[in-house]
């Protein structure tokens, strides 16, 4: 797993469109007066959202100012968590699950097919500016593994060769589906399975 690096090439300004500062009032609301500032979190995500899934320092620094609070404060809770993106990514962004669940099932396939077909390197857009990827912790579809996080959305149940449609679709433009590439719905168990002794449906 790559450490984040912040990028070096920055914008000068930011701040929220209307859309995001509608959203970031009633972020703000959640919380009793003098503790908003424990809204950070959700503006964070809020001004990722808005610039391309990347916050950068410009950002930090409005939303210090939005909060009342210190810069570095803001800056040390988004270098500190995982799902902020310190530079940009690929329009589809994947997060590929590497813990113990998705491991035995198959990610580290599932990683070389993103270092073949997306980029050698963790963090580093394609040539054609529309992938990027990052390995990452559990993202909590363990029963679905081996799984990728694409932007909002978890494709679930995939092997090398699913995943090397799916990336191929995106080159070629085509719309790609969420969900389970198995078939299966939500968590259900795999072949109509109904108690863990039905060894013969494994």
């Amino acid at each position: 797993m790559s450490i984040k690096k912040i990028s070096k090439n920055q914008p000068e300004k930011f701040e929220f469109n209307n859309k995001s500062l509608e959203l970031a009032n009633k972020y703000i609301s959640n919380y009793p007066n003098g503790k908003q500032q424990s809204a950070v979190m959700g503006l964070l995500y809020i001004a990722q959202r808005q610039n391309n899934n990347w916050i950068p320092l410009s950002a930090m620094k409005y939303i210090a100012k939005f909060l009342d609070m210190p810069y570095i404060k803001v800056y040390e809770v988004a270098t500190f968590y995982s799902m902020y993106n310190l530079a940009p990514v690929g329009e589809y962004f994947f997060q590929v699950c590497t813990t113990t669940p998705c491991m035995l099932r198959g990610a580290y396939k599932l990683v070389d097919v993103c270092k073949t077909q997306i980029n050698n390197l963790e963090n580093q857009v394609s040539n054609d500016g529309k992938m990027s990827w990052v390995e990452v912790e559990c993202l909590g579809a363990c029963v679905n593994s081996p799984m990728i996080q694409i932007n909002n959305d978890y494709f679930e149940d995939l092997d090398e060769t699913k995943l090397q449609k799916l990336i191929q679709n995106i080159k070629e433009g085509k719309e790609i589906k969420p969900g389970s590439y198995k078939g299966r719905k939500s968590a259900e168990p795999e072949n109509n399975r109904s108690t863990l002794m039905e060894s013969k449906n494994a």
